[in-house]
């Protein structure tokens, strides 16, 4: 979130906070492996608001997590991908990390 950083320090730190701030949190609010568009914003703003930073940095975040597989995206419809599905299932803290790991296991 800092602009000193290079543009793929910069893609990385804006994934991280997405997922562990955002997605992460509204998968498990939701108990779901799928959320709209408008659960996304919602859960965007609010976190936008406690952290007060501007809006940008989650959705390039949300775009650059579809990108690395993370996310799926079937019209208004985004969901996790299906290795992510027992760390929901258990609750279970799933940092970026973990993430990006169980999604490029092949």
């Amino acid at each position: 979130m800092l602009s000193e950083k290079g543009k793929y320090a910069s893609a990385t730190e804006n994934r991280r906070f997405v997922w562990s701030q955002i997605i992460w949190p509204l998968i498990l609010e939701l108990n779901d492996v799928a959320f709209s568009l408008k659960q996304f914003q919602k859960k965007r703003d609010q976190i936008c608001d406690e952290k007060n930073i501007s809006i940008n940095i989650p959705s390039r975040g949300l775009v650059s997590l579809m990108q690395k597989g993370i996310i799926r995206k079937e019209g208004d419809i985004y969901s996790i991908h299906f290795r992510l599905i027992p760390y929901m299932r258990l609750k279970a803290t799933c940092d970026y990390a973990t993430a990006i790991h169980e999604v490029r296991l092949k």
